[in-house]
């Protein structure tokens, strides 16, 4: 499949070459998070913030932003295509970076961040739609998770990246590094990346047009269930994302660990997506992402029931959250490409609806249990756990009759998995 043209009539690069593009595209958005943890107490030192939990913002403002214009970026790639407006939004991404590396304010940076995640959610959008453009089911859920182990990654190295940064700059430094990346990718796909819109599928701006597939996106009931369960346990990964740096600071007291921590937790997330990779072809969707989502929680409950109890160490946390995380990795990549299996006529909006959804839900529940810390990890660790437990429920109700089902289960989704398109043999 990679070897044709693409619908522009340009030559798609290699199959690792895309899968490595698009997940990089995606670290935009990664890096743009990832770096700031080890930079938010200069960044409160240096802005005045005397709360600490107030420094949660610089994190949780990206994520509203990322969220609030998934809905504008869908339509506008489904009308004109994913390539130009791809590079709309690294432009616009780049210029809030500079823009937050000259706030003078605390309330400046974080209307900078808002703006940054506003812009970088065209990567978000755009990664899933055109990887729903060219795969269907199990296909689109290999390379998925092809592109999350390329994009989780980023979270081993951003952290150690902004430490290194830090240890020769001020913070303001890491956003001219973020701009630099922009400019990096703006360039790259542009040479490379073909447009992956089927002409057949270009949608008008109408506001009915939009209005339906909004609606569809909504209405479909696997799409619609898939992404309630999604958003509740997103809730989960933005805590962690927004409190690691207390934890690590303030409730082990390891400050010089920050970058150690992160990759310990984050690389086997980055196996855990390429494991998945291996094995969703062979036993299915359901099966793989259901038996994950059970992990996610009984791993999740656990892990607070060892706080409870007073047991917690720094080695005890970095072990059960990343066996946490392994989980969420696995249910995450499934269930997401569970909720957009149906929606290949509107892939782009799709993408947005269900992004949106799950980003600002997400973010929402995030902030609430990150503004609960109390200098120990109980608080987010029993938030954690409400929230996977809460997307499990969601995913029983609902696919009740489908739970853990095996491919071999569904004769349709096995037929259609057989005409797919095949992983390319450097990707396997």
């Amino acid at each position: 499949m990679f070897d044709s043209l693409a619908h522009d009539g340009v030559k798609r690069p290699g199959a690792r070459e895309m899968t490595v593009m698009l997940a990089a595209l995606m670290g935009l958005n990664s890096f743009a998070i990832d770096a700031m943890i080890p930079a938010l107490p200069a960044i409160g030192r240096s802005l005045h913030v005397l709360n600490e939990n107030n420094r949660q913002l610089v994190v949780v403002a990206y994520f509203v932003g990322f969220a609030s214009t998934q809905l504008v970026w869908g339509p506008l790639a489904d009308r004109f295509g994913r390539k130009p407006v791809l590079s709309a939004g690294i432009i616009l991404y780049g210029l809030f970076a500079l823009l937050c590396a000259f706030a003078a304010s605390f309330p400046v940076l974080i209307a900078a961040r808002f703006a940054m995640g506003a812009s970088a959610a065209v990567t978000r959008v755009l990664v899933v739609a055109m990887v729903r453009d060219l795969f269907e089911r199990e296909a689109m859920a290999k390379v998925m998770s092809l592109v999350f182990m390329v994009f989780m990654l980023m979270p081993v190295l951003a952290p150690n990246i902004g430490l290194a940064i830090l240890a020769v700059a001020p913070w303001e430094a890491i956003f001219w590094a973020l701009a630099a990346y922009a400019l990096a990718m703006l360039l790259w796909s542009g040479v490379r990346l073909p447009e992956t819109l089927h002409p057949e599928y270009r949608r008008s701006l109408n506001w009915r047009d939009m209005a339906g597939a909004v609606w569809e996106s909504v209405r479909e009931p696997q799409s619609r269930g898939y992404t309630a369960a999604l958003t509740i346990s997103f809730g989960a990964l933005v805590a962690y994302i927004a409190s690691i740096q207390q934890i690590v600071f303030e409730a082990f007291h390891e400050p010089k660990l920050i970058g150690l921590v992160f990759a310990a937790i984050a690389a086997p997330m980055a196996l855990a997506s390429w494991t998945n990779s291996r094995v969703v072809g062979r036993f299915g969707l359901r099966r793989v992402g259901h038996i994950a989502a059970v992990a996610f929680m009984v791993i999740a409950l656990v892990h607070a029931g060892v706080a409870f109890a007073g047991r917690e160490t720094l080695a005890s946390f970095i072990v059960l959250q990343a066996l946490t995380m392994c989980a969420f990795a696995f249910t995450s990549s499934n269930l997401s490409t569970l909720a957009m299996e149906h929606m290949a006529p509107i892939a782009g909006t799709a993408s947005s609806v269900q992004g949106m959804i799950g980003t600002i839900g997400g973010a929402i529940l995030g902030f609430v249990i990150g503004q609960h810390f109390d200098g120990t990890v109980v608080p987010y660790l029993a938030g954690t756990a409400l929230c996977a437990t809460g997307g499990f429920v969601l995913l029983v109700l609902t696919e009740p009759r489908r739970l853990f089902a095996p491919m071999e289960a569904d004769p349709q989704e096995l037929e259609a998995a057989r005409e797919s398109p095949a992983i390319p043999e450097d990707l396997a």
